[in-house]
């Protein structure tokens, strides 16, 4: 059969029979159930024909998205020049297995092989071609574009990590960050910095005024760390920064620096109205995440206990009892 190719297609329930009609192609009638079986849905995919060698034999006009011409019986590619090498492996076997007779109804995700520089992502799904002995002699494809669904999982994924207000990664992202730099034994501090008296300034001037407080705080952390720090949002009024490969006195250092600088400007800034300051509690990056938030949320206690506007370090003779909650 060549040219246009018709697969009945029976619609809903009323008894009647409509057609797919797919150009360009030579299908038996054995392909033409096996396309059927495929369910190609949609003109966005790709449908290609392959022998038992992977080289194609035919291929829907929707391969030219991936920037290939069509095939023709001159100079046929073969289906692995459209993968990138990190995938080769993975859509080698699946070939290999349709071609062995499996017949697989998993859809197979590889990143592309394009000429446009960008990494686009398919999901592919084989079915054998068989002779009347039932012998493979190639294999019917769909190729599916992923692209937009990645990119839908990355913007769901980075905006679960991301604190809507103030930009800043989130108290899990912080979290995972953290367990990172302890997975792979990194040296380093992690500070916590919480703002003083907080909610008087949400009750005097509103949560639309709070919410500029913490927007500002978050750019003034950020323009004091240096350029490998992580700064988060953990809490309501609470930043965590990962300060990794940072001695305790560099780390003291820094965080002094926030400490007092924001004391100076929210002190001019504001005058006797409101005087904007932050504590904080600094611990090494040391034994287990849960472990190294807990030393530095203590520190910060003790920060705010003594008045705030104040740093201090976690410290084994302040708190003598700590062994007893790693």
């Amino acid at each position: 059969m060549r040219g246009v190719v018709s697969i009945p297609l029976r619609a809903g329930g009323n008894g009647r029979w409509g057609a797919l009609a797919i150009v360009g192609f030579e299908f038996t009638h054995q392909e033409g159930s096996a396309l059927y079986g495929l369910v190609a849905a949609g003109t966005t995919d790709v449908i290609l024909k392959t022998d038992r060698e992977g080289r194609i034999l035919h291929a829907s006009t929707a391969l030219e998205h991936l920037g290939f011409a069509l095939p023709d019986t001159a100079n046929a590619p073969h289906l692995l020049d459209l993968v990138a090498p990190a995938s080769l492996a993975v859509v080698r076997a699946e070939h290999e297995a349709a071609v062995a007779g499996h017949e697989s109804t998993d859809w197979v995700e590889f990143a592309a092989r394009t000429n446009d520089g960008r990494q686009h992502w398919y999901a592919i799904r084989m079915r054998p071609l068989l002779n009347d002995a039932r012998q493979a002699y190639g294999v019917l494809s769909i190729m599916r574009s992923l692209d937009e669904r990645r990119d839908l999982e990355e913007q769901l994924f980075t905006a679960a990590l991301t604190d809507p207000l103030t930009g800043l990664t989130n108290r899990p992202a912080f979290v995972w960050m953290l367990g990172h730099l302890l997975d792979t034994h990194a040296r380093g501090s992690l500070a916590l910095f919480d703002i003083d008296h907080f909610k008087a300034v949400n009750l005097r001037y509103g949560p639309s005024a709070g919410d500029e407080v913490l927007v500002a705080i978050a750019g003034f952390l950020r323009s004091l760390v240096r350029p490998q720090d992580i700064v988060s949002r953990v809490g309501g009024e609470t930043f965590g920064v990962l300060l990794p490969d940072a001695p305790p006195d560099e780390a003291e250092a820094i965080c002094r620096q926030i400490v007092t600088s924001l004391s100076r400007i929210g002190h001019k800034a504001s005058g006797n109205d409101v005087w904007l300051t932050i504590s904080s509690g600094l611990s090494a990056i040391a034994g287990t995440a849960d472990g190294t938030i807990r030393r530095a949320e203590l520190a910060l206690f003790h920060a705010k206990a003594q008045g705030g506007n104040r740093l201090e370090r976690d410290s084994e003779k302040r708190f003598p009892w700590m062994d007893k909650l790693r």
